[in-house]
């Protein structure tokens, strides 16, 4: 979908790169909205990445903590695309995604459910950017790059 001139729309997380005292995440669900949602990933390589669809907000403080463990403290900030995933660090991942999320309310089940990684995609994991599995389908979850 589109506005009535064809034209998506494109939204920057966080475009001033400041974040907030609080930190933030979301998971942004694919699906054809007519929105883009772009964030910086990858660290010191600071790549744009957007993904269609529809943003799912995660709360509370510090929820990034273990991502950040992973991504700057062992990676060192260098990001992780294309990374041959050694198991223990990639059993560390797959823990650290797994927020429990609502679907829509599209759905009969409104339990929440854990985000899962979408080990499919592995390839595009990047700090800022995590290919998951959602209730509803593929999405990526993002938060605020560590450059």
């Amino acid at each position: 979908m589109a506005d009535a001139y064809g034209n998506k729309r494109y939204i920057f997380l966080d475009p001033d790169g400041t974040g907030s005292d609080q930190g933030w995440m979301f998971v942004i669900v694919a699906a054809p909205t007519g929105v883009i949602y772009q964030n910086q990933g990858g660290g010191f390589g600071c790549i744009q990445y957007q993904q269609e669809g529809y943003l799912i907000p995660l709360l509370g403080r510090d929820l990034d903590d273990d991502l950040k463990e992973i991504f700057v403290g062992q990676l060192q900030g260098q990001g992780s695309r294309r990374l041959d995933w050694p198991a223990d660090l990639l059993d560390r991942l797959r823990a650290a995604v797994g927020f429990y999320v609502y679907g829509s309310a599209n759905r009969e089940d409104l339990f929440p459910m854990p985000l899962v990684l979408d080990e499919s995609r592995l390839s595009e994991v990047d700090e800022a950017w995590v290919p998951v599995v959602t209730p509803d389908g593929p999405g990526v979850l993002v938060w605020e790059n560590s450059d």
